[in-house]
């Protein structure tokens, strides 16, 4: 560590030493004032010297605790513009404001393919972070050599996850999603099967998803568990408090088997389903902790108002389980997922997909501020991207949902919105696939566009609030969904071992840096 520190100080007289040469004299030329005094170039500057400060840790086991943020979804061009739509929240004109995550020091870009699929799906890639190999698209924590939906192979070639590995040393460990918790990416961590769709039911000899769950056989099962899903752990015969059915057909209801496994310490296990419950939770008594906040999904953060028994943010599960998980002197690993980022991007509504992007950078600056960079490994990062795009001249400081309105640079007069070659004004955003065109006001469940018949190509939106929560972008290729696009995505760390995730690197990279920096695997297994 000593060797560092040295090394980064010289690094950094080095570099500070250049810079103010080149600033005195640039070899034969000099710096004009004003582009000394520019406030990009003395940003520029002090960017640099962060840079050169920044500390490195290589040392395996460094990190006590790890938290994997997964962003559903979550794509560059997503990033993009969700960054300009939390600048533009706060009156700002948001292309130059950063997100927490985009503050961590450490970044690079992650390959996302799957082992038969050039765009890949959620359970694939999930798979590929948290085991250190990839997959097949729609099989969960089982290798490449699986047939989709093959019940008995997947018993032969099961994969081990990073969860398991912190179970199984004594550490925390926890899941938080605003999806179903047996949706691909929290299930990646804790159940092994060739089908995803397998949430409350499986073949003969196979266990589904959620009773995976229940009776995970590592250690003494999931400490923190928040997220929806209530549906597939419980009988088709039972109405949760919702009025709501449950999907499974075997008569088990999963959640009073989870209460019988721990009912030797009952008062220090606890079952929650609405706001009160989640705020009633007391951090110091409870050991074990299942939050099932809704029958399916967990509602959109700019819907979360409509839900009739109330959920918590995801920044508030996320606060809440670092609370609960930190007792652990072990230390802990937890996955963290925006599931509706996705779910709003196949809606074609980016308003939702973009809100619930900012709420998950919400829950990142949460876990910034409950950790130290000195022994907390935080990772943000997405399983695939979307074909949501940014297009067009807009100017400066123009609504991110909004129409495009040029500048002179464009021979647009100002606050004019551009028009096409069809003589129609078009958005910022739009999507090569699915839906289409839909405008159902200040509905904010984007959900609701599946009830109808797509709409794609042109329309005429000179009349249209296309800033409005219910307002879907068009699309070019008419689908019943959108699609997810298949580019690198983005990979944001901080804390021990993040610097080695720099650079281009293959999804199944990010669970060897876990492993490592968390000192999940014994020296010679590495």
């Amino acid at each position: 560590m000593i060797r560092n520190m040295l090394t980064a100080a010289l690094a950094t007289a080095t570099l500070l030493g250049t810079c103010h040469s080149m600033g005195e004299a640039g070899g034969d030329m000099q710096l004009p004032a004003s582009q000394r005094s520019s406030h990009w170039f003395t940003d520029g500057e002090k960017t640099l010297q962060r840079a050169a400060e920044r500390q490195i840790n290589n040392k395996r086991g460094a990190a006590k605790n790890v938290i994997l943020f997964v962003g559903d979804g979550m794509g560059i061009s997503t990033v993009t513009a969700a960054r300009i739509l939390a600048g533009q929240q706060q009156g700002l004109a948001g292309e130059d404001y950063q997100l927490s995550f985009e503050q961590l020091p450490f970044a690079g870009l992650i390959k996302t393919y799957n082992t038969n699929q050039q765009t890949p799906d959620s359970a694939g890639t999930a798979t590929a972070m948290v085991t250190g190999v990839k997959t097949k698209a729609g099989v969960l924590s089982v290798d490449e050599t699986v047939a989709r939906g093959d019940c008995a192979a997947s018993l032969e070639h099961p994969l081990t996850t990073a969860l398991e590995l912190a179970e199984g040393l004594g550490k925390g460990t926890g899941l938080v999603s605003t999806a179903r918790i047996t949706h691909a990416t929290p299930a990646s961590t804790y159940a092994k099967v060739p089908e995803r769709g397998w949430e409350y039911r499986a073949p003969e000899g196979c266990k589904d998803i959620a009773t995976q769950l229940v009776e995970m056989p590592v250690g003494d099962g999931v400490d923190v568990i928040m997220g929806g899903g209530r549906r597939n752990f419980l009988p088709k015969e039972v109405k949760d408090l919702e009025g709501q059915a449950g999907k499974r057909e075997d008569g088990r209801n999963l959640i009073d088997a989870w209460k019988a496994r721990y009912a030797d310490r009952t008062d220090k296990a606890l079952y929650i389903e609405d706001q009160n419950g989640f705020d009633a939770l007391d951090v110091a008594s409870t050991e074990k902790l299942l939050g099932l906040f809704a029958s399916s999904h967990m509602r959109y953060e700019a819907d979360r108002h409509n839900d009739v028994a109330g959920e918590p943010a995801l920044h508030e599960m996320t606060a809440k389980a670092i609370d609960l998980l930190d007792k652990n002197e072990q230390g802990y690993f937890m996955l963290v997922e925006g599931g509706r980022i996705d779910h709003g991007h196949h809606a074609g509504s980016a308003f939702n997909a973009l809100t619930d992007a900012v709420e998950l950078d919400r829950a990142v600056k949460v876990a910034m501020e409950k950790t130290s960079a000195e022994d907390t490994l935080i990772i943000v990062t997405a399983d695939h991207s979307h074909v949501m795009t940014m297009a067009g001249y807009p100017t400066r400081g123009n609504p991110i949902l909004g129409k495009v309105v040029g500048n002179d640079s464009h021979g647009h007069a100002e606050k004019s919105p551009a028009l096409a070659a069809d003589g129609k004004p078009y958005t910022t955003i739009g999507y090569t696939t699915g839906l289409g065109h839909a405008d159902y006001g200040n509905k904010t469940d984007a959900d609701v566009r599946y009830g109808d018949p797509v709409d794609s190509g042109r329309k005429d939106l000179s009349n249209v609030d296309t800033t409005a929560p219910g307002f879907h972008q068009e699309s070019l290729v008419p689908l019943g969904s959108e699609t997810h696009g298949g580019e690198d995505v983005g990979i944001w760390a901080r804390g021990p071992g993040a610097h080695l995730l720099s650079g281009t690197n293959e999804q199944s990279f990010i669970f060897h840096v876990m492993a490592h920096a968390g000192g999940l695997l014994e020296s010679g297994e590495e």
